[in-house]
Order: structure tokens, then sequence, then C-alpha cells
């Protein structure tokens, strides 16, 4: 998992011009942004949701295999708990049409991140994480995930 700020994007023209890419796509967005999916290139596309945070995600830590996670909340805060998956637990089993597992019983090291105002998260696989809670009460987000295909 890595978080950062949204300015500090160039750092990650080296790294994955996918990711890159996304991020860029991020940065540009505006709060107006319409709700949907926007393709960026064959192998990335954006997906803004709206939501009300919670304070407890029942399904558990999601994890993927084919796709990297870069998450922002262009509107409003998110708390996203973290845990390596390994060593956890399967709640849901792998859903290929989502690309995704959930697990529970997080490892003993995991925390969390808040995400919004200027700062992302991007989860790789092997990161579980527990989106859309909230830090002091519930609010309702605007939030665009950008999905890498790997």
């Amino acid at each position: 998992m890595i978080l950062d700020k949204l300015e500090n994007i160039e750092i990650y023209k080296g790294l994955s011009s996918d990711i890159y890419e996304g991020l860029k796509f991020i940065k540009a967005a505006n709060e107006n942004i319409e709700i949907g999916v926007y393709p960026i290139n064959e192998r990335v596309k954006a997906i803004v949701s709206e939501y009300e945070t919670i304070e407890n995600f029942s399904r558990g830590y999601e994890a993927h295999l084919h796709v990297i996670d870069i998450q922002y909340p262009i509107i409003g805060l998110e708390r996203i708990k973290w845990s390596p998956i390994d060593e956890m637990k399967v709640n849901i089993p792998y859903e290929t049409e989502y690309d995704r597992t959930f697990y529970i019983a997080p490892h003993k090291q995991g925390t969390h991140v808040d995400i919004g105002n200027g700062f992302f998260a991007i989860m790789f696989p092997g990161d579980g994480h527990g989106p859309q809670h909230y830090i002091d009460k519930p609010e309702l987000i605007k939030k665009i995930t950008i999905k890498v295909s790997i």
C-alpha cells in the first residue's frame, strides 16, 4: 500500500505509466464529475461513486488478483482499514466478475489510512483493504477509484 499526496504524482511517472495516468485523472477531476465509469486507456479505468461512510464495512477486507486500486474521495474523507492478506481468513470467496476476495481476521500489524483532502491510497494485490469507514461521523462522499489492470 502507498499513501501519498496528489501534489507528489510526478514520482509515480517512473513507477508505472498506468498508475501515473490514473493519478493524473484524479488530479484533473473536480467535484462536479458525474457518477460513472471513465475509460482512461485499455488497462486503466476510473469509477466514480457516491456513498455514505459507515462505522464497519461488514464484508471485511477486499483484495484483488488482477488490478491495482487507486482510491481518492474527491468530496469528503474516508478511512480505509488495511492488512496484508497472508494469514487472514477468507470471508467471501473469490468473485471473478469483480476480481475480489473478502477476508476477515486482520494481521496484528494491520492499520488504517485516511484519504481525501489531497491524500490518495494505492492498494496492490496482497493489500487487504476495508473501505467506506467514517473518520469522525458518517458523511456522504464522492470517490474516484482507479482500476489498473495487471
